[in-house]
């Protein structure tokens, strides 16, 4: 890790930091000390999951997992919950001193609570660059067999709450691709009018394995395919393949958390910025025959930290008040003839297999 390499190459620091003179932590971490001034060294529960280096059941650092990366735990700051006073500002030009320091999660957690994915079951997809599916599991951390992660969703006061993780390499990237790569589409907001010229892709699959599969599969050798090409494709069915590979792969996420949870979605709660393409979330719902709500206010991830902080400072009371106030912007609801859904689904899952590494040349998982 990058601690253990300036432990071991930068003069003193290895000393200092069993001293305890030295500070690590993520950017939430550095914030609240920059903003505190230096009064408190801390992070939440989310954050500290993904270093590697805290044990998401026992809610602590893990020793043996800090002894294994040469990581001195005096180093590391405080895990707290995501929804708590944490220090006041201090020294902070523009602010006044005094201010509460209150609401810490990780980017997809904070969207899987800003869409008040609040009970078990509830799933979120954030469409960015790529795609990130998170479910609500509760406190039970369900260990997967699909290819997910377990990870925190969240804590607060002295429950924590779990939830199962999948994320898509590429899913917005594709359409920047069509844009910047083939030069199909000027900006990247155009490609919806482009699409809607052709009422379906036409028979081409396009799987955007442009950097690798990511979850359920794995397969960082994979490789982006256009499937299905003819001397009748144009621009308009490679713009509507490329959207539906998009949701095609959440689809695949979708199948494994189902599988995972053994409970069946209903209802997908959809934020980011390629979630107002309407034509790409109507694919969506018709794909998961469920409902995909998309809300008034998408960038779901800086209103989730919005939402734990107004949490702690009195806001908000509890999590009805803060359901009361989300607001749905759109319902899209599935509209596909179940016969047309499968023949879909059995076109990716054989366009899949053939983007697959020579290593994985099996049916997908």
């Amino acid at each position: 890790t990058k601690v253990e390499w300036i432990l071991e190459h930068v003069d003193g620091a290895a000393a200092r930091a069993q001293a305890g003179e030295l500070a690590f932590g993520t950017i939430d971490s550095w914030l609240v000390w920059r903003l505190s001034q230096g009064a408190a060294h801390v992070t939440d529960v989310t954050n500290a999951s993904r270093t590697l280096l805290y044990d998401i059941h026992r809610g602590v650092w893990d020793e043996e997992l800090c002894g294994l990366l040469h990581v001195p735990t005096a180093l590391l700051p405080e895990v707290r919950s995501c929804s708590e006073i944490y220090a006041s500002t201090k020294g902070v030009p523009g602010l006044p001193d005094g201010t509460p320091i209150a609401g810490i999660a990780g980017d997809q957690q904070a969207a899987l609570f800003g869409q008040t994915c609040f009970e078990v079951g509830d799933v979120k997809s954030t469409y960015g660059t790529g795609a990130f599916i998170l479910m609500n599991t509760g406190t039970e951390a369900v260990a997967s067999k699909n290819g997910l992660l377990t990870t925190v969703a969240w804590k607060i006061g002295d429950e924590t709450i779990y939830a199962l993780e999948g994320s898509a390499f590429i899913a917005g990237a594709a359409v920047q691709w069509l844009r910047d790569g083939l030069g199909l589409i000027g900006r990247s907001a155009d490609v919806e009018a482009l699409a809607e010229k052709a009422e379906d892709s036409g028979g081409v699959v396009f799987v955007p394995a442009l950097v690798g599969l990511g979850a359920p599969h794995w397969d960082p050798d994979a490789r982006g395919l256009i499937w299905g090409l003819g001397r009748d494709t144009t621009a308009a069915h490679l713009a509507r393949a490329t959207l539906e590979g998009i949701a095609f792969q959440i689809a695949d996420l979708v199948r494994a958390m189902e599988a995972d949870s053994g409970r069946s979605m209903g209802r997908l709660r959809v934020d980011g910025g390629a979630s107002q393409n309407a034509l790409l979330m109507q694919f969506q719902a018709d794909l998961l025959d469920a409902e995909v709500d998309r809300p008034s206010f998408v960038e779901t991830t800086a209103l989730g930290a919005a939402y734990l902080a107004g949490l702690a400072v009195g806001v908000f009371p509890d999590l009805t008040a803060i359901r009361e106030a989300h607001r749905i912007e759109r319902n899209f609801s599935p509209a596909m003839d179940p016969s047309v859904r499968r023949a879909h689904l059995d076109r990716w899952t054989r366009a899949v297999a053939r983007a697959r590494s020579e290593d994985t040349l099996t049916t997908p998982s």
